[in-house]
């Protein structure tokens, strides 16, 4: 194990995320009961956490999607348990949001190993996130999100260092105050939490703050860019039962018509949920509805406002 300096220990011992919680002091002799209900009440302060920070959140979300917009990439890297939640938010946007895979990428200090294994001294390794960065062939259109709940983790400061000196957006998610990452990004989101339910348990709170923070900026990033109708999730992959018959609910959504009526749009379609809509509200066929998509970036509102229905 790595051998931190006398004086990062001391600065480890004033973060938020490591102060010892009053009201769990006690835990160990609660009733189950009593452990859900002190666990239940702390995580209520999660949200409320979370609300200052929305205007960062929100500029993140379009400077994300701007960047999107011409061809970047958004790319979450952290250790632990943080750069597990940045590997899951990326791995489930491409069912939601029939996103590229190589769209948005999770990335987690000592490799996919690390998603079901501690791995010793990879997150103290600065040089390893700027390697970890360095093989995607960063550009200045992509956003970086480096996750640390501690503010402090060396493998992330190195990744946001070298993505920013590529002029790549880079935007950081702590959950303690003024950090060395929030001098290191442009734009830092830090929910503060207190003290976890278990002293220096981050996967609890700090975790769950920062699994809504991924929840809003690549859903936010994504509705910008017009993978939504509404609130429908018109860009979803029917890669599965379930996603199928989601998708077919979405048409009937979104046209009004009956079950039979939408699987039938979307047959002729191809599968595709937003050219089934088109073709069900304007009654033209598939290959002017996918032209009109084209002509319109993908983004079925535009693409319906320039559309005209025939008889």
């Amino acid at each position: 194990m790595s051998q931190q300096p006398a004086h990062t220990e001391r600065l480890l011992s004033t973060l938020e995320t490591e102060q010892t919680n009053p009201a769990t002091s006690h835990i160990d002799l609660m009733t189950p009961l009593e452990i859900a209900r002190v666990i239940n009440n702390e995580d209520a302060r999660v949200a409320l956490a979370i609300q200052p920070e929305l205007p960062k959140i929100a500029g993140a979300m379009e400077g994300i999607a701007t960047r999107m917009r011409q061809g970047g990439r958004l790319i979450y890297i952290g250790a632990g348990t943080s750069g597990r939640l940045g590997v899951l938010d990326a791995s489930e946007c491409p069912p939601t949001f029939n996103s590229s895979p190589e769209q948005v990428i999770g990335v987690i200090a000592g490799g996919e190993r690390a998603l079901t294994n501690a791995i010793e001294g990879a997150e103290d390794d600065p040089a390893g996130g700027e390697a970890a960065l360095a093989a995607l062939q960063l550009t200045a259109n992509d956003s970086i999100v480096g996750l640390a709940a501690s503010g402090r983790t060396p493998y992330v400061l190195g990744a946001v260092a070298y993505a920013r000196s590529l002029g790549a957006l880079t935007i950081g998610i702590a959950c303690t105050s003024n950090s060395p990452l929030e001098q290191a990004v442009e734009i830092m989101i830090a929910p503060i939490v207190g003290p976890e339910v278990i002293s220096g348990s981050t996967r609890l709170k700090a975790g769950s703050a920062q699994k809504m923070v991924l929840n809003m900026l690549s859903t936010g990033a994504m509705i910008l860019l017009g993978k939504t109708y509404g609130n429908l999730m018109v860009d979803v992959r029917a890669t599965n039962y379930k996603l199928a018959q989601r998708a077919m609910k979405i048409v009937q959504l979104a046209t009004g018509c009956a079950q039979e009526q939408a699987a039938s749009l979307l047959e002729r379609a191809g599968g595709n949920t937003k050219v089934a809509i088109i073709m069900g509200l304007t009654n033209v066929d598939a290959e002017v509805a996918r032209g009109q998509l084209a002509a319109h970036g993908q983004i079925l509102r535009a693409a319906l406002n320039d559309t005209h229905p025939t008889s």
